[in-house]
Order: C-alpha cells, then structure tokens, then sequence
C-alpha cells in the first residue's frame, strides 16, 4: 500500500522519520514528495530472498560486507531520502563498520541497494539513487530483477554486477535473473 503526500517540507520529513517506530512505514522523499510504503508479504519475501542471497554468496566467499538495509538515507542538501528494501557496503564496508550514524554529505552511499518494485512508485527511483550516487542497484518487478550501474550520473541496465561480479556471470539471463517469487 502506497500513500503520497505533496508539498512537504524537510524537516516535517525527518520528524516523520524519527518518530516513527521500526521501519514501517518505509519513506521515501524527493524535493517535497513523500510517499509512504507499507511492504506486501510477496514484496519482504522476494527482497528477502534477494538479500540473502547476497549475504550467502559474500559470505561462502569470504567477502566483508556491512548490510544497512533499514536506514534511512538523506541529504539534506538534494531535498532526498530513501530507504531500501535492502542495501549494502561491500567496497566500503570497513569505513562504514564502526560508524553508528551515515552522514551522506560525508560518507558513501551504500554500494548496492536492492529495491523491489511491484506497484509503481510515485518517485522515480532510479533517478533518485542516481541523484545521491548509488554506485549499483537490483531492481525486480515481481518477476524479473534486473541490474543497473551508475554511468555519468545514470542508470544503464548491466550483464553483471559490478560489486559482486562471479556472482552475476555464474546465472547471466540477458541483463535479467530469474528469480522464484513464490516464496
């Protein structure tokens, strides 16, 4: 389910965002425009999978990672904020490990976020993350996911992903895996 309210301003976002207990409703917020999202089962169950999926791979291979899936990311300074179904640092994980706030204007942006997208979104996503630098994103559709890199400040569809590439190359579909989604 999907709520969208217009004409909001920074810092009623931000006072929305803290109050708030846990991490639903999920916030996303772009110049004015917040939409609220309160995930489905089919949704948490196939960016779950995604995510594991993620954490199994680096971890069989003894790549360090650092999942920061329920923050919410914000720069003030882009009037953006956005929270990923999942997300990761992997070529930044240990400047990001001991850190217990991630302040964009300083740090990175995750290296990979994982977003499903069933329904359409009033934001453009992808235009978002591309705004605030996601160097990677996995985008599925509730049937296929499909993997964007960042080039010259936006997206194009990719074979392999650049952050975890032996994982892409080893189940190529086009630039589209297949992933079960009847968990």
């Amino acid at each position: 389910m999907r709520t969208v309210l217009e004409n909001i301003r920074w810092e009623t976002f931000v006072d929305l965002a803290e109050q708030r207990r846990g991490s639903v409703p999920r916030m996303t917020f772009d110049n004015g425009v917040l939409e609220l999202m309160s995930p489905r089962r089919q949704h948490k169950n196939i960016g779950c999978l995604i995510g594991r999926l993620v954490e199994t791979y680096t971890e069989v291979l003894g790549i360090e990672i650092q999942s920061v899936a329920s923050t919410t990311f914000k720069r003030k300074d882009l009037q953006k904020a956005f929270e990923a179904d999942e997300s990761y640092y992997i070529q930044h994980a240990e400047q990001i490990r001991p850190k217990e706030e991630i302040d964009l204007a300083i740090d990175p942006p995750p290296d990979l976020v994982i977003e499903v997208e069933i329904t359409s979104s009033a934001i453009r996503k992808l235009k978002l993350f591309a705004a605030m630098g996601v160097p990677e994103v996995w985008r599925h559709d509730g049937e296929r996911l499909q993997m964007f890199a960042l080039q010259d400040d936006q997206y194009e569809a990719i074979h392999f992903s650049k952050s975890l590439q032996v994982l892409a190359r080893a189940y190529p579909h086009g630039n589209q895996f297949d992933i079960e989604s009847t968990v």
